[in-house]
């Protein structure tokens, strides 16, 4: 990500993602154009407009696009670069081993020469020349305006356990209240509680468990979040 100014640009490869939390306009239009609009009913219902905007808090726009086997784009796009080769994308997985559709390295599923080179065991099924996977990025132009509140950038092992709407709402819910607090930490921690709630077992025993092996219950996570008002915070686990 580059920031210059009010513009944003966002470059992106694999399933890591940018999810923007931005406050919702209040929508008023078909409460002012009615015709013959009662004055006091008009009241009431800019009232409730207004209550529900706020009860709603704030939107989550993800900025950058999934490269993974579960984008219908990025899996019509392979097998049409693969048209004789039925196993392009089986199980989720591209040639059956990588979710995501766009890497650095994994050199084996873009050059032939780099799959001849691995013990036969690991090696794919590779037909024709054309790369299974690739390293373009996708690129995205952000204008910020007034309405936006700030910017998370994480790996994918966040949205294991949160949808983006969470993350967002979780990162509002705990800079209001801890308006000097580190909220990537804090949605470390949250999702530590949440994987950890899952495998049955307290915080303290999972954080026990050695790095390579906890990657059985939640995956390797770093998370940045950056206010529009020019504080950044980082965290990861």
């Amino acid at each position: 990500m580059l920031m210059k100014g009010k513009d944003v640009y966002l470059m992106n490869v694999g399933d890591s993602r940018a999810v923007l939390a931005r406050r919702r306009e209040p929508d008023f239009k078909d409460i002012f154009f009615r015709p013959d609009q009662d004055l006091q009913l008009l009241k009431a219902e800019v009232m409730r407009e207004l209550e529900a905007h706020d009860r709603n808090g704030l939107q989550c726009v993800q900025l950058t696009p999934e490269h993974s086997a579960a984008a219908e784009e990025e899996v019509r796009r392979i097998r049409s670069q693969h048209l004789t080769d039925r196993q392009a994308v089986v199980n989720g997985r591209v040639k059956g081993k990588l979710s995501v559709t766009r890497a650095f390295g994994a050199g084996y599923l873009k050059q032939p020469k780099w799959n001849d080179r691995l013990l036969e065991a690991f090696k794919v099924d590779y037909i024709g020349a054309e790369p299974y996977i690739s390293c373009t990025p996708s690129l995205r132009h952000h204008r910020i305006s007034s309405n936006d509140r700030f910017l998370v950038l994480s790996s994918d092992g966040l949205y294991q356990y949160f949808t983006n709407k969470e993350v967002v709402d979780q990162v509002a819910m705990f800079t209001a209240e801890q308006p000097d607090g580190d909220p990537a930490k804090h949605l470390v921690g949250e999702l530590v509680l949440r994987a950890a709630r899952k495998a049955g077992m307290d915080c303290r025993r999972l954080l026990e468990i050695p790095h390579g092996d906890r990657r059985n219950y939640h995956d390797d996570v770093s998370i940045i979040v950056m206010s529009f008002e020019g504080r950044i915070w980082r965290s990861s686990v």
